[in-house]
């Protein structure tokens, strides 16, 4: 007889087979393990727990820790609720196989129904069969449905004392306050970069790999504070073996290949030609890190790790000294943020974040990172934002000579009874493609406003409306906004006095807008109001008024020497918007400010009155 070959064992995954089994096990949770192990040894357990934080922080892993630490029995089987499972007696032994009858893992992403909530309390109702507690752990709990919460809140209020609930989630913001007011909340935060390396490097050994530090460190930083990204990703490395290493040591270049990243001191070369605008040099780079694997989108991510690291140490100096970083990326950063301002990151870091979004939007990410890379470096031979606005200055100074400059721009004539044109004093317009937004200056003589709707409030306010804006702004203040619309877009006013109103109205006024206009007018004011309908063209409407107004303004602030410099500098760049600056009142001698006060009395009969 012949003896059957065993079947091979199989396989399990790094972050099943290393998980933790006790909390000594965890990493980078020590504020969760030390209140947990406190309130274990003191007695303190509470009926229900909540645990948050991201993928792979050890949400799950906490909670069956929990469970065996609430229902171990010790070796000897006399043991009492521990912080330190024994994990020799059965009911640890059934848990960290997932075969324990009185601990119910539930999945709330697949078993979202208040039918699903209601099994579950029906089941409270009776005694543990073999364990000290049943546990009820209910991951992704966030994905119940409000029905499922709302049935669960008294149970999860006062559950009988052999039940406890674990609750785990990664987006504690869609948990109703309901529920986490009856629960212990625990936040598992994201584990650093240099303890993910060292945990990944014992659990290499551990398997006999040898890994270099720097790969390590790579797996680690792509692992985002998730240790069990970073086990995937190893579990990845480990599976290279001994190909294409040297000395049997899995290096970082197969780590760079395997997850499509950019070498870095290549990287270093690129961002170093983007900054010396170098364009042709640094589409070269792109396409030799294309041409081995990178991936366009992780590249600009990579820029923007870079980006964001050289900031960091313009105003915090140590991080240029992080572990994690190698030898070379430490000194060349020290250099580069050296050599570069602020301005010149935060412009950089913008330009990048815009094109990344461009890049996983677009149809061919290559292109799509060309031209974002092109954009930079156009912008990198750009002036800080306070030396081109010098040179326009200067630009402006030099060219507004006395016999050359022309006649200051004239006020734009006040529409009758329409809203007034603000006073300019700084234009806005877009730049050359990769130039951003100028706003330049422009010092003019202040002019005079006629009244606008809002100055017009206190005459709207008395019973007899002084004007026609005076009218709008009654509507406007009623919460009459259709009224208020059609009078200031559609009536083209002929003739007004109190009382009466002439007006023509547009192609699209109602046809009974004059009457309404009388009533309303009579209803609020308490006399009587007489509208009527004009064939003459009357005035431009107010907001066509309003419009000429701005229109005038803009074409004022063109003919302005320095504006005319702004437009000069940035070809293809036009005049958007005209918009106010008010400048600080310099402070009067105390002689001038008394006559001031003299005089403004002298010539306001209404101060004399005060």
């Amino acid at each position: 007889m012949t003896d059957q070959p065993t079947a091979p064992t199989p396989y399990r995954v790094l972050a099943r087979k290393y998980r933790p089994a006790t909390f000594a096990d965890m990493i980078g949770q020590e504020s969760l393990v030390r209140s947990l192990t406190n309130a274990i040894a003191s007695g303190r357990i509470a009926q229900g727990y909540m645990l948050t934080g991201v993928r792979g922080v050890g949400k799950t892993t906490t909670a069956r820790i929990l469970a065996r630490a609430f229902n171990c029995i010790g070796p000897d089987g006399k043991g009492g609720a521990t912080a330190i499972p024994c994990g020799q007696c059965s009911h640890c032994l059934a848990i960290a196989e997932d075969r324990h009858i009185d601990v119910i893992e539930m999945d709330a992403a697949s078993r979202t129904g208040v039918g699903d909530i209601r099994e579950l309390i029906e089941g409270v109702r009776y005694a543990p069969v073999e364990a000290r507690y049943k546990i009820y752990i209910i991951d992704e709990v966030h994905m119940l449905s409000p029905q499922a919460f709302n049935a669960l809140l008294k149970t999860l209020e006062e559950p009988p004392a052999h039940v406890k609930f674990i609750f785990a989630t990664t987006d504690i913001r869609k948990v109703p306050v309901t529920v986490l007011s009856r629960c212990q909340r625990f936040d598992l935060r994201r584990v650093d970069a240099e303890a993910l390396a060292g945990y990944y490097a014992r659990i290499a050994a551990a398997e006999g790999a040898r890994v270099a530090p720097g790969a390590l460190a790579l797996i680690a930083r792509a692992a985002d504070g998730s240790v069990r990204d970073g086990l995937s990703l190893l579990d990845r490395a480990l599976a290279l073996g001994e190909e294409g290493s040297v000395a049997g040591e899995i290096g970082e270049d197969q780590i760079r290949d395997m997850m499509g990243l950019a070498d870095r001191s290549r990287l270093f070369d690129l961002f170093d030609l983007l900054m010396l605008g170098q364009t042709a040099g640094a589409l070269a780079i792109l396409a030799e890190l294309y041409q081995s694997g990178a991936d366009p989108a992780l590249l600009l991510q990579d820029l923007l790790d870079l980006t964001h690291w050289l900031t960091r140490i313009k105003f915090l100096p140590q991080a240029a000294d992080d572990p994690a970083a190698a030898e070379i990326e430490r000194r060349r950063g020290r250099e580069l943020a050296g050599r570069l301002s602020i301005s010149v990151l935060t412009r950089c870091w913008q330009m990048l974040l815009k094109g990344l979004g461009e890049v996983q939007a677009a149809p061919s990410p290559l292109q799509a990172a060309e031209m974002a890379l092109i954009r930079l470096t156009h912008a990198a031979d750009m002036p800080p934002p306070g030396e081109l606005a010098r040179r326009l200055l200067e630009a402006g100074a030099g060219s507004a000579t006395p016999a050359a400059s022309p006649a200051a721009p004239a006020a734009a004539p006040a529409p009758m009874n329409g809203p007034a044109p603000r006073a300019s004093a700084a234009t806005q317009g877009p730049a050359a493609p990769a130039a951003g937004l100028a706003a330049v200056a422009v010092e003019e003589s202040p002019r005079p406003a006629p009244p606008t709707m809002a100055q017009a409030e206190p005459a709207v306010q008395s019973l007899a409306p002084l004007s026609f804006v005076d009218i709008v702004a009654l509507a406007d203040a009623q919460g009459d906004l259709i009224l208020r619309t059609n009078l200031a877009r559609h009536v083209h006013l002929v003739h007004f006095e109190p009382g009466r109103i002439e007006f023509r109205p547009g192609p699209q006024a109602p046809t009974n807008l004059a009457n309404r206009l009388g009533a309303r007018l009579t209803e609020r004011t308490g006399r009587r109001w007489v509208v009527s309908v004009s064939g003459e063209a009357g005035a431009p409407s107010l907001e066509q008024q309003a419009q000429a107004a701005i229109d005038a303004e803009r074409e004022a602030a063109e003919r302005h020497p320095l504006v005319q410099a702004a437009l000069a500098a940035f070809p293809g760049s036009v005049v958007e918007a005209v918009r106010e600056l008010l400048a600080p009142a310099a402070p009067a001698a105390a002689g001038e400010s008394e006559a001031g006060e003299q005089e403004a009395g002298e010539q306001d009969p209404a101060a004399e009155q005060d």
